[in-house]
């Protein structure tokens, strides 16, 4: 392919301090995207490049021809083709379970939880996917393409709203008849099933609160019978991918395609999740005004998980011991005579929080505007919004939690809160090493350098199959902010 048809030249927005009026952009991102797209129908498909600095970390070939093969599939066997039809007529039919559906196979996604848990369940389901032969569709009953573009060129990843199960989905929960898990429990399948036994559909339950015998999921000996299922429904809200590279038949596929372990989230979130043109006009507004003239930017998201919820002093607190510890932000003077950098011309550093509790970034605000920092540097602080509590499926309210959680990505260093699903999206997408703040009790340490960019399954399954190879796999580690959960790290990164 030629070189212009992979890099092209813009004028705006400016960088920094209006440093790069002119730089070279990778709008394919690496070969992650492909050029099939109309870009006026979905302007940060191709725009983000404007806005991200280029990733230093570089998608595998292997990785590019899997995604475009992939993409071939979808398009085979995607909503309103014939193999589409044929595979939904297996459905709901008790004859149905020896009928093969040939080389569609499909995965749907339930929309639970929050947008950060969607996010990263998607990512796992994807990837899931690729290395199982199927494509995914997507519930939209919860409005889901009013946030994100379409991925694939020329098909859909939307369920059809006339699916046959489509009345049943609410039901596929932890007890329901067709989980995997209860039927594990109730003797109605087992690992041993043969062929003209295998069910139409499966639902898999990989939430949180799972059981023992949802976990069986991540066994490779239950994974030789999943594999043979036209049809799995995944109600998921967890980041399960490090327990994928722990089933041994994936492992060798898995190193092929992320040579660089703590690569996988990077690289399929900014090829899966293209923001909306309305969400893009939300993120380029507020880059351009806050964040495109700085010197240094620095994202820092608050969650506050303990109930009841809001402003707390010692988490107030917990942050500024973080970012003046770790040099992330300068301390203020006493007074005008104690600013210690007069030389040279002043650094502007913007400073994007996001919180639902507006008093995180007053405080800070305040603090700054009331004293000069100790280096002279300019310290500007800027909060997109203050909603107050969770809404989840507002449209409005999702649209501005994903234009935030990019314009974190977007930030030099990052500082999250710990367990956090919003703040391990922004991290993966930035590419970004973030600070995460530990708890507050009984800790020495604020705060803690992540380990890896990869987001934390939080509930991982550390006993049963995986107990022994959890222990002697060295690209596997337990989470900085849950000791019960894994991530995966590259080995240059290593402890």
């Amino acid at each position: 392919m030629c070189l212009l048809a992979l890099f092209t030249f813009t004028h705006q927005p400016l960088e920094k301090g209006q440093k790069y009026s002119r730089r070279p952009r990778d709008k394919l991102l690496g070969g992650l995207l492909t050029e099939e797209f109309d870009e006026e129908s979905c302007l940060s498909r191709y725009h983000s490049s404007f806005y991200r600095k280029p990733s230093p970390h570089k998608p595998s070939q292997y990785l590019l021809s899997k995604l475009r093969s992939y993409e071939m599939l979808h398009k085979r066997c995607g909503p309103g083709t014939k193999a589409y039809k044929e595979a939904t007529k297996i459905l709901g039919h008790h004859d149905s379970m020896s009928r093969s559906v040939g080389e569609c196979k499909y995965i749907v996604w339930l929309a639970v939880y929050g947008l950060g848990n969607r996010i990263l369940t998607l990512s796992s389901l994807f990837l899931y996917a690729l290395l199982t032969g199927r494509i995914i569709l997507l519930d939209q009953r919860t409005d889901i393409n009013s946030l994100f573009c379409e991925p694939f060129p020329g098909t859909s990843w939307l369920l059809p709203l006339d699916f046959p199960l489509t009345d049943q989905l609410d039901s596929f929960n932890k007890n329901g008849s067709h989980c995997y898990g209860t039927m594990l429990k109730n003797h109605t399948i087992k690992w041993t099933t043969r062929d003209n036994n295998i069910p139409s559909y499966l639902c898999l339950y990989l939430i949180h609160d799972y059981e023992d015998h949802d976990k069986m999921f991540f066994c490779e000996r239950d994974q030789n019978l999943i594999r043979q299922v036209p049809w799995l429904v995944f109600n998921a809200n967890l980041y399960f991918i490090p327990s994928l590279w722990l089933i041994p038949s994936y492992q060798t596929e898995l190193n092929k395609l992320f040579p660089q372990r703590d690569t996988v989230f990077h690289h399929l979130g900014r090829y899966l999740f293209h923001p909306t043109n309305k969400v893009w006009g939300m993120i380029t507004r507020s880059y351009n005004t806050y964040l495109s003239r700085a010197d240094e930017t620095l994202g820092i998201q608050v969650r506050v998980l303990t109930k009841p919820a809001g402003y707390f002093q010692h988490v107030m607190n917990q942050i500024l011991a973080c970012t003046k510890g770790e040099k992330l932000l300068p301390e203020v003077a006493a007074t005008e005579s104690k600013v210690t950098n007069t030389s040279t011309r002043p650094k502007l550093i913007s400073v994007l929080v996001t919180s639902l509790y507006p008093e995180y970034s007053e405080n800070l605000r305040t603090m700054y505007w009331e004293g000069p920092s100790s280096t002279g540097d300019m310290v500007q602080v800027y909060q997109p919004s203050q909603e107050m509590y969770q809404q989840t499926d507002k449209r409005l309210h999702d649209q501005k939690a994903l234009a935030e959680i990019y314009l974190l990505s977007l930030t030099d260093k990052l500082v999250t809160s710990n367990s956090s699903t919003f703040g391990y999206v922004s991290q993966g997408l930035g590419g970004l090493r973030p600070w995460i703040l530990y708890k507050p009790k009984n800790q020495k340490n604020p705060c803690v350098k992540a380990i890896s960019m990869e987001p934390c399954f939080l509930r991982a399954p550390i006993y049963g199959c995986q107990a022994k190879t959890v222990k002697i796999t060295r690209f596997v580690r337990p989470c900085e902010d849950r000791l019960t959960g894994l991530k995966l790290v590259d080995s240059a990164n290593e402890l």
